[in-house]
């Protein structure tokens, strides 16, 4: 069934959060990289709504912050005094008629602390309200434990009749399974005009937007409620315990996504995976690797075990073992680690190879060439076919200023070279082992910067007799004479 465009969705994020304790406000807690309200607005996003406006009230700057930072397109209303989800709703109403915006359509009312809602469950919501012409339709679920929920209460043909809070439920209506997530779907005039009808008349003298369904049913107006697919859903996340207990849940969802697409997870229970990464067919994903940000992984690919890849870009048929990159983009066929490290800006083209103890920092390593051991590379170019030498170190920082090397085409460095930037080595030329390059080698050249070597008879026993490497001197020359 095709579902309209929602008028809006009110997504209430104004609560402490006290469970929590925590300086950062309960809905920018990170799950699988995105904040609580992140997932909520990428779930309401999918429903297409023609506004979106988020309640904020305790921690509002930061969370206004992060709205302006990853979402600015979504509104806010402010709720001053947390006086109740009804008052909170209300503050979203009046904040769209200040805007001239007069909800008339469906009005979908959400809450930012639960990240494991999907934008499919809002559908199935909307569609079911708009279906029955309902005034408003109550989001449902059939949990395993519903103690300390409000219970959804049904009449003998299955017909809603209302919601009764579990202090004030019968037993036989504590025996009911299928609870109020909190979560509605509104007729948008409906809801304008019972935000404003809400009692305090309670213990705790909050406006409750529970209230707004027993009022609109009164006024014989149709309510319905429409039970969502799976319950853990609508689960709100309270405290650390709960946050951690949402994000294996939801790790578990994108993991098995990927298994679907064609990914092969060799141990999901030690991988783990941001919502925004996207990985090829055929990937293998070794266990404890992490995949954070917006990494994207082609096809073929094999990664880890070990490796934590963020905001990185990999190839087909692309290697990475125990290594860590950050930004870092890495070319089809490429091979990296084990125990490597790409800082941002780490370019690895097609074929290339950054093998062990090796760091990358803002340098291009060009098509099928190699940097296989031991060897820091910031602030350089290298050229295809080049082979940079063991222990190598690219001196890219003079105490003030960073400079550029350049590596030509199939040169090839020898091991423990120091590269002093800004220099450039031509193509096709070598430079000699332990060689400090502080001036450009030309094309097809050697460079080599060591003296001759010389050699002291005797200096050990003269200068560290008594130890260890003067008795075995003494011995070796015994032993020559003796021959």
């Amino acid at each position: 069934m095709s579902v309209s465009r929602p008028a809006a969705v009110i997504v209430l994020a104004a609560g402490e959060g006290t469970r929590m304790k925590s300086r950062l406000p309960k809905v920018l807690h990170e799950i699988c990289g995105r904040s609580m309200l992140g997932h909520v607005l990428a779930a309401a996003d999918g429903l297409g709504p023609e506004r979106t406006m988020v309640v904020v009230g305790h921690g509002r700057e930061q969370v206004t912050q992060h709205l302006k930072d990853t979402a600015p397109q979504v509104g806010t209303a402010l709720q001053e005094q947390q006086n109740g989800t009804g008052h909170a709703v209300r503050m979203a109403v009046e904040e769209l008629k200040t805007q001239g915006v007069a909800p008339t359509g469906t009005v979908v009312l959400a809450y930012g602390d639960t990240p494991l809602l999907r934008a499919e469950t809002l559908s199935d919501l909307v569609a079911a309200h708009e279906a029955a012409g309902n005034a408003v339709t109550v989001l449902s679920a059939k949990v395993p434990d519903p103690t300390g929920y409000g219970r959804v209460v049904r009449d003998a043909e299955g017909a809603f009749t209302e919601i009764v809070e579990h202090a004030d439920a019968t037993e036989e209506q504590r025996a009911v399974d299928e609870i109020n997530s909190g979560m509605y779907a509104f007729d948008g005039a409906l809801l304008a005009d019972v935000v404003n009808r809400l009692s305090t008349d309670n213990a705790k003298g909050e406006e409750y937007i529970t209230d707004a369904v027993a009022i609109l049913r009164g006024d014989g107006h149709r309510v319905d409620a429409a039970i969502a697919r799976d319950w853990v859903e609508i689960q709100g996340v309270n405290d650390r315990v709960q946050l951690a207990e949402a994000r294996r849940l939801l790790n578990d969802r994108l993991l098995t996504a990927l298994m679907r697409e064609g990914v092969t997870v060799v141990d999901p229970a030690t991988t783990w995976v941001d919502a925004e990464v996207r990985v090829g067919r055929d990937t293998v994903i070794e266990p404890q690797t992490q995949l954070k940000g917006r990494t994207t992984i082609g096809e073929g690919a094999h990664v880890g075990p070990g490796a934590l890849l963020t905001d990185t870009t990999l190839g087909d048929d692309a290697v990475v073992c125990h290594a860590v990159a950050n930004e870092a983009q890495i070319g089809a066929g490429a091979s990296v680690g084990p125990y490597a490290y790409l800082r941002p800006g780490a370019v690895l083209e097609a074929t290339t190879k950054v093998g062990t103890f090796v760091e990358v920092k803002n340098s291009t390593v060009g098509e099928g060439s190699k940097v296989p051991h031991l060897t820091y590379v910031g602030d350089a170019d290298i050229g295809t076919g080049v082979n940079i030498g063991a222990s190598s170190v690219f001196v890219n920082y003079d105490g003030v200023n960073k400079h550029r090397t350049i590596i030509g085409d199939h040169a090839r460095t020898g091991s423990d070279n120091m590269f002093v930037a800004p220099v450039k080595v031509g193509d096709g030329a070598y430079t000699g082992a332990g060689t400090v390059v502080r001036e450009d080698v030309p094309p097809g050249a050697l460079a080599v910067s060591a003296g001759s070597q010389r050699n002291i008879e005797g200096w050990v026993r003269r200068k560290r007799p008594g130890t260890s490497a003067a008795e075995a001197a003494r011995r070796a020359d015994e032993d020559d004479q003796r021959r």
